[in-house]
């Protein structure tokens, strides 16, 4: 391990304090703080009640470091959250794939998980198209047709294309999406944020069966969804 490796190892309390903000933050954390005085000067509690807004505020936005599994084949997930349902879907006709039904994973972020995407897989970005649409609640299954999304096209060097989706909910309003067609990517790298609490699809290739169950916990940049260099059978979920 390199003396760079070493240091971002550590674990101090500012690992979990203070983590890095994204971009967007810092300016919907001072519209907090403001509205935390102004609360104050009105009625403590109230104050107080706005101050616990503002920490919930600046944990929404936080941007940390993630190791990500390094090796060609592996699909990460691009959402911190649970993984809401697996499901054969046909992938998003705005992207122009085959509409034949493949694998499709879909991991759900509540208000307090991290909001930061990255990208499933190393490779170029091939199409990025956004699909205005409602706002139903992200949960239901039809919310991957029926709500405003932002669709992303990767394809690997093998030739093999990944899709992602990042979807608006009943409370998010605005996808942020960094990805641009032609992009070269690498697997956990940031391409992009929901506010304020959503959900993310990932469609898989034909034959990569993945390796996460409906209910487990998801990290950004880390789980691995998938090995498209793995013959192993789709896992099983165990309540433990």
């Amino acid at each position: 391990m390199s003396a760079e490796q070493a240091k971002s190892a550590q674990i101090t309390w500012r690992t979990y304090l203070l983590p890095p903000l994204h971009p967007e933050g810092p300016g919907f954390v001072a519209v907090f703080a403001l509205a935390a005085l102004i609360l104050y000067l009105i009625w403590t509690p109230l104050g107080l009640a706005g101050l616990g807004a503002t920490v919930w505020c600046f944990y929404f936005f936080r941007d940390p470091d993630r190791v990500t599994p390094a090796r060609d084949g592996l699909v990460i997930s691009p959402a911190d959250g649970i993984v809401q349902m697996i499901v054969d879907a046909a992938p998003p006709p705005e992207l122009g794939m085959d509409p034949t039904p493949r694998t499709r994973i879909s991991v759900f972020m509540s208000v307090f998980d991290c909001h930061v995407n990255r990208a499933p897989i190393a490779g170029s970005v091939v199409k990025e198209e956004y699909t205005p649409g409602k706002f139903l609640n992200a949960t239901l299954d039809k919310a991957s047709e029926d709500n405003e999304r932002q669709a992303l096209l990767f394809k690997t060097e093998s030739g093999a294309d990944y899709a992602m989706v990042q979807i608006a909910g009943l409370v998010a309003r605005r996808i942020r999406c960094d990805a641009r067609a032609g992009q070269q990517v690498v697997a956990g790298q940031r391409v992009g944020l929901i506010r304020f609490g959503s959900r993310v699809d990932v469609y898989l290739p034909a034959g990569v069966a993945p390796l996460v169950a409906v209910g487990q916990k998801a990290v950004a940049g880390e789980t691995v969804l998938a090995d498209a260099t793995s013959n192993e059978t789709a896992r099983r979920g165990e309540v433990c």
